[in-house]
């Protein structure tokens, strides 16, 4: 390893990385390079119960990702003791049996990059599933980004080095670690050019009008498991010649003149309720030989039911891109049409529309709820989370001002969309799917309501809209709303960075 060691500091501790040297050679005896699908999951064969459908599944030690054991050398004071977990992870591995795996995250000429990802071999699975989620690299093509993944660490830190590019995960063998170890980096990457990560699904609706066929690209902003995949991956129901299909499902870089994906192989989807009828692509790809499920209830005999939440309520497949009659050959579009921030707010109406000012808001409110795939203690408690997207790198509120930056510089539709309940009132898929595809139409009625201050909708072909409004479905309506939005001031104003127009435009 090389680098200087700074005055003061411990002999031994030094504080950088070069991933070209730091890392094990992908050529060296302890490493497998690029080994094949099959050849990765014989490797986990011992972790595995194959399914009724052929697939593996998995169980693992840690079934969410440790964001409180998470820090960056940007937004964090790195001591000797993160250098040294480090620097010791890298020495290690030279003694271990590694496989090795080079991935693109996105498509796009100009917005893609090379991830190389290090586990043990025992591991396999690890490398199984996220392999399933990208592209195979270039064989010209060198890392980006550099993963190292060693689950048998004597205790759980994931320590991410932005500027190099380098992300260490110890003592955890959940591969949503390994996934957004890349995105993470990816949406880094984005900032520093001009654009912007987005926590978000992106579709394509091709409608008919009178001028012949049109399209309409819609984003999704939300935490995972608000419903994001579902509605990325729902056809809406249109039939030839309209469509609707998925672009991405999680992750993509907004620039003024193009929306980057990020995930061209496959999707990590969450499974707990997963319903044939309510969800029948998904479900279908969930089902295939190819899928690989993880923190599934699978029985010894191979019947895997998704409904029960035993092990963990944030089991998830990783599901191929092929499978889904939905998915575009594509992963980027040119601009985003319509953005939708996904609540689960039961004072939000089931949507409204938004000024550019209120979109800039609802951006860095973020306001949702907590789910197993984040804190699974906290499942269910009412959060916020800047652009729903819990891996920001760098000032929080200069994410909101680059947004509202470039909203601006589009013409797009932004709406706040609740996919939970309006009061006691539940919100169903088949609502919310008749919403977007309305919206994507035109065909939505609106009018301002004074009391919240935004536009909601007097009609929406297919939804009886007037079951949902938020004053009679919430007892104390206007007092929970004059706390609630005392709450978004307060909140706001703990963004030093942020742009007063922004503060000032609060719903």
């Amino acid at each position: 390893m090389s680098g200087d060691t700074i005055p003061g500091e411990p002999i031994g501790v030094r504080r950088s990385v070069t991933p070209e040297t730091d890392f094990p050679d992908p050529s060296a005896a302890n490493v497998t390079y690029d080994p094949s699908l099959e050849r990765l999951r014989e490797f986990s064969r011992p972790l595995e119960t194959t399914t009724e459908y052929g697939s593996p599944a998995y169980v693992s030690e840690f079934r969410s990702r440790s964001a409180d054991r998470t820090r960056n050398d940007v937004d964090d004071r790195f001591t000797d003791e993160d250098w040294g977990l480090v620097q010791r992870a890298l020495e290690r591995v030279s003694r271990m049996e590694l496989v090795c795996l080079d991935r693109m995250v996105g498509r796009h000429p100009e917005h893609s990059y090379c991830c190389r990802l290090f586990v043990p071999r025992e591991y396999g699975r690890i490398a199984l599933a996220w392999a399933k989620l990208l592209d195979q690299a270039p064989e010209d093509r060198d890392p980006d980004f550099y993963t190292l993944q060693l689950p048998d660490w004597e205790e759980t830190a994931i320590r991410v080095l932005p500027d190099p590019g380098v992300t260490v995960v110890l003592g955890s063998d959940y591969t949503g670690e390994a996934k957004k170890s890349f995105l993470r980096l990816f949406m880094y990457r984005a900032k520093r050019r001009g654009g912007l990560g987005l926590h978000a699904g992106t579709k394509r609706l091709t409608l008919e009008t009178e001028e012949g066929l049109s399209e309409v690209n819609q984003a999704f902003l939300g935490l995972s498991g608000t419903g994001k995949s579902t509605l990325t991956g729902h056809g809406c129901w249109l039939e030839s010649p309209e469509s609707a299909v998925m672009l991405q499902d999680d992750v993509c870089a907004l620039f003024p003149d193009t929306l980057a994906g990020s995930e061209g192989g496959g999707l990590y989807i969450k499974t707990i309720g997963l319903d044939s009828e309510e969800q029948p692509a998904l479900h279908r790809a969930a089902t295939q030989p190819e899928a690989v499920l993880e923190n599934v209830a699978v029985d010894p005999d191979g019947t895997v039911d998704f409904d029960d939440g035993s092990l963990t309520t944030n089991g998830r497949a990783v599901i191929r891109r092929e499978d889904l009659p939905s998915a575009a050959s594509g992963i980027d579009c040119e601009r985003a049409d319509q953005v939708f921030f996904i609540t689960r707010n039961p004072l939000m109406p089931p949507i409204a529309r938004l000024t550019p000012e209120q979109a800039a808001v609802a951006f860095m409110l973020g306001e949702s709820v907590e789910t197993s795939a984040g804190d699974p203690d906290r499942a269910g408690e009412s959060i916020r989370v800047v652009g729903t997207n819990p891996f920001i790198i760098g000032p929080e509120g200069e994410e909101g001002n680059r947004f509202a930056d470039l909203m601006s510089e589009t013409d797009a539709e932004c709406f706040v969309l609740n996919t939970g309940s309006v009061g006691s009132k539940g919100i169903e898929v088949a609502d919310t799917i008749s919403i977007l595809t309305a919206a994507a139409r035109g065909e939505i009625e609106w009018t301002t309501d004074e009391t919240l201050g935004f536009e909601v909708p007097t009609r929406v072909p297919g939804v009886e809209i007037g079951e949902f409004h938020p004053q009679e479905n919430n007892d104390g309506y206007e007092s929970k709303l004059a706390a609630l939005r005392e709450d978004r001031r307060e909140y706001l104003a703990g963004f030093e960075t942020l742009r007063e127009e922004i503060r000032e435009a609060i719903y």
